[in-house]
């Protein structure tokens, strides 16, 4: 068993290298932990945005239900006196 760790006389490089491999990929995982974290922050602050923006953009009725519609009765098929030059 001392023969193993001490691995001829070079232990502290072998069992130095499996401690720098391992912390460099614990690293590597917090690392990508916290950017996915950031990411989807970045994109919750996104959809909020364009929500916001797209509600901003449909006018609501007065009640605050649905979506207004816009009254086109009073618009007629024949062009007006005016757009014809008389």
């Amino acid at each position: 068993m001392i023969g193993f760790i001490t691995q001829g006389g070079y232990g502290f490089f072998v069992w130095g290298a499996f401690g720098m491999t391992f912390a460099a990929l614990a690293a590597e995982v917090w690392q990508l932990r916290k950017e996915e974290r950031t990411i989807r922050e970045r994109v919750g602050r996104l959809v909020q945005l364009r929500q916001a923006a797209a509600a901003a953009e449909c006018p609501t009725s007065p009640s605050g239900g649905a979506p207004t519609m816009i009254d086109d009765s009073r618009a007629s098929d024949t062009p007006s006196e005016a757009a014809l030059g008389q």
